[in-house]
């Protein structure tokens, strides 16, 4: 998670230092009458609480017995839920009011969720597969301990597809983050996963995970010889910019904040950043940018307005040529080739072009690009970068 430049939770809670807390929030659903005690368990009442089922939508005449509930006879509502379950022999257990358990399945995130932010706060997140019955038990447990208690947005994020199948340990097609990022750039898999709004299903695929790579090295290469260039001369950050600077700018700034008010729409706010970085290339490479007024101004400019959203989105590089030197190696790794045998075939096909074997030249730019190498030629020489493989370019683009 810190590869990803996830920020680390302020507290971790263990269940077992809360037992005080969940017992007492277990009195209080029992002092308000939602809740009842069967020989040491202690089950909510949903049929004593109306508003159950209001994030899923669900109605008790839904929830079938035996249906993720086991079936017990004892309960007065077969979709009633355990609070506290007796002890049984072989497993952990706390003393209680009750006797001798263990907290259910479900009130340990309503009392941890309490002692530390509150009985109100304004974020909740997980899968969609917790929305019930999980988190619709959340809210009746803690709103049945205190009627005030209210999250303001419930965050559920879709699930992972592995080409386009679930991704699952029973069907052996699951991918830990600790294997990807042993082939790509752990921020590589983090606009990777950016790229897809959050509430819906991902599809995991080598081939989009090399387009984000690709992506994430083109941005970082526009912003590397942005800051080279400006470098070079003293810039007043003070100067007016041309209106074409300034529209641009602008025009990022309002799509940016407009797709992350929308429910943290990070796929359009990543989009949003494409034509910053057109015109900054426009700048550093064409001959009509090289010749724009303010030039320099406008690369500092647009840099840094950049460099805010990759911020914000977790995705700025404590260096951006010590991220394009990681990435250029995960490229080499990925294509089981060294640096130096790239510079071998370069000086092979520049031989082969001096002597005009067109055909030998073009050989050797296209077993590197099946590779992901590809060959830059310029007045200085020829250079490689990382890119998609020359085989799946035409698979991500149908795709997409």
């Amino acid at each position: 998670m810190a590869h990803l430049q996830c920020l680390p939770p302020s507290v971790e809670p263990r269940v077992s230092d809360h037992i005080d807390q969940i017992v007492n929030m277990i009195k209080q659903i029992l002092d308000n009458g939602c809740a009842y005690v069967v020989s040491g368990d202690v089950y909510f009442s949903v049929d004593n609480f109306p508003e159950y089922g209001m994030l899923s939508g669900r109605k008790l005449d839904d929830n079938r017995a035996g249906e993720r509930i086991a079936v017990d006879e004892r309960k007065k509502n077969p979709a009633d839920f355990a609070l506290w379950k007796a002890a049984k022999d072989g497993e952990p257990w706390w003393d209680s009011p009750w006797g001798p358990g263990r907290p259910g399945w479900h009130i340990e995130c309503s009392a941890m969720s309490a002692q530390y932010l509150g009985n109100s706060f304004d974020i909740h997140g997980g899968g969609e597969d917790l929305i019930f019955p999980h988190h619709e038990n959340e809210i009746a447990q803690s709103r049945a301990a205190c009627c005030d208690s209210s999250i303001n947005y419930w965050i559920h994020n879709g699930f992972v597809n592995v080409n386009s199948q679930k991704m699952s340990k029973s069907l052996g097609n699951f991918v830990t983050i600790r294997k990807v990022i042993e082939q790509y750039h752990p921020l590589a898999l983090r606009m990777f996963l950016l790229g897809t709004h959050y509430r819906s299903p991902i599809n995991y695929t080598v081939e989009q995970l090399n387009v984000a790579s690709d992506r994430l090295y083109y941005t970082y290469q526009t912003l590397r010889d942005s800051e080279e260039s400006t470098q070079k001369d003293q810039i007043n950050s003070e100067d007016a910019l041309p209106a074409t600077t300034t529209h641009c700018i602008e025009k990022l700034q309002n799509e940016f904040e407009t797709s992350m008010s929308d429910d943290l729409h990070t796929s359009v706010a990543l989009a949003a950043i494409s034509e910053p970085l057109k015109v900054m290339n426009d700048l550093l490479h064409t001959r009509k940018g090289k010749k724009q007024e303010k030039r320099l101004e406008s690369l500092f400019a647009l840099e840094e307005k950049i460099r805010t959203v990759l911020s914000v989105l977790g995705l700025m590089p404590s260096s951006y040529y010590e991220a394009l030197q990681q990435l250029r190696e995960k490229a080499l790794q990925r294509a089981s080739i060294t640096e130096d045998q790239v510079l071998q075939k370069i000086e092979e096909r520049t031989s082969a072009r001096k002597a005009k074997q067109y055909e030998k030249s073009d050989e050797i730019r296209k077993e590197l690009a099946a590779l992901g190498i590809a060959l830059m030629d310029g007045p200085d020489g020829t250079t490689w970068r990382p890119s998609v493989p020359f085989s799946e370019q035409g698979v991500v683009a149908n795709k997409t």
